[in-house]
């Protein structure tokens, strides 16, 4: 006995049984000793010890005897070892995962969540033939679809901006402090943060003025001539003629920075009960929607790339990628309809 324990090893948590634990297990078994007695001398839970009996238990001497064998729970471990490895249903959903892959690496560009939540939202497939978001994301990092972490900007996680208001930076008009507490429930049509996008640092390339109404995240991006006041009160203009007769309806805040480019900002109020409210200097977490879409725009517009190489036909074909995405926020309907169903009613008071 004490030459077949100098051979044991200590046994370790994690570690599968060898097949010297499994002789000496068959010895012990020989010479009466409990599963407990057993695995205080292997170091193993005794649960450990009798699983392993269970499993290496043959029949002999035709049924009349069963025995523990060494060999034969060897076998089992083998044979359970070939098939134990983790089960992916990527085979089974060949279809949903060309519909994933289409619409992340196609024009659409979606991310992962938004293919998961149109194709419940709109019975594209039955719920055994996909996956949750979760498991599609576990898929890229083990490289088992098409679609690489290269593929999905957004899940590049960045440290939210901390807070800080300096004192010494001027403000521009009414602070946001003054807006209502209600818009940022974001139950009421009407309310929009504003920004503005510039390519180079060029004074002679153009910018982009960019919108978002809150509640529905419609997003609008209008090329400018410049960032300079002058340039953003007449793009304002040309929207306010575009929706003269209900303007008040639909812009009834604008929330933007303290950027020189607004400075003007502030006479819409005197054109109509268009309210105009000022984010603390240094605080862009405060108008965080614009903000998250013009880091969509990065996507197809890089930092330092000039806006004025860029089409017309091409900045639209950008906003209308935007605005058709479905968005978890919004139970997988895209900004384009929610913003369509506000104009609707809003039209249908006024007849």
């Amino acid at each position: 006995m004490d030459q077949v324990h100098s051979t044991t090893t200590e046994g370790k948590k994690g570690k599968h049984l060898s097949f010297e634990e499994r002789v000496i297990i068959q010895i012990r078994l020989k010479d009466k000793c409990s599963p407990n007695k057993i695995a205080a001398e292997l170091g193993r839970a005794p649960n450990t010890i009798r699983n392993e009996i269970k499993r290496g238990t043959v029949i002999l001497y035709n049924g009349n005897v069963s025995r523990y064998k060494a060999t034969a729970g060897q076998e089992a471990y083998v044979q359970n070892r070939q098939i134990c490895c983790r089960h992916y249903e990527l085979l089974e959903i060949p279809e949903f995962v060309s519909f994933v892959e289409k619409q992340v690496l196609g024009e659409n560009h979606w991310s992962l969540d938004a293919c998961v939540g149109y194709a419940m939202k709109n019975n594209l497939f039955a719920r055994n033939q996909m996956v949750c978001t979760r498991t599609l994301y576990n898929y890229v990092d083990l490289g088992l679809l098409r679609i690489k972490n290269i593929d999905l900007p957004e899940k590049l996680k960045r440290a939210p901006n901390k807070k800080q208001c300096k004192e010494n930076k001027r403000v521009l008009g009414s602070s946001i402090e003054e807006r209502a507490p209600e818009i940022d429930e974001r139950k009421e049509f009407g309310h929009w943060e504003s920004d503005l996008v510039i390519g180079s640092k060029s004074n002679e390339d153009e910018a982009l003025l960019t919108m978002i109404e809150r509640k529905t995240r419609e997003f609008w991006m209008i090329p400018i001539c410049g960032k300079t006041p002058e340039a953003v009160m007449n793009a304002l203009k040309w929207i306010h003629s575009q929706y003269s007769e209900h303007w008040d309806d639909i812009f009834k805040t604008i929330t933007t920075d303290n950027g020189s480019e607004f400075a003007r900002l502030s006479e819409l109020e005197s054109l109509s009960k268009t309210l105009v409210y000022f984010a603390h200097p240094y605080s862009s977490y405060e108008k965080g929607s614009v903000e998250r879409h013009n880091g969509l725009i990065r996507r197809f517009i890089p930092k330092g790339k000039r806006i004025d190489s860029y089409s017309a036909e091409q900045i639209g074909r950008i906003e209308v990628w935007c605005n058709n995405l479905p968005r978890k926020i919004l139970d997988y309907r895209t900004p384009d309809e929610l913003f369509e169903e506000e104009l609707d009613r809003i039209y249908n008071l006024a007849c």
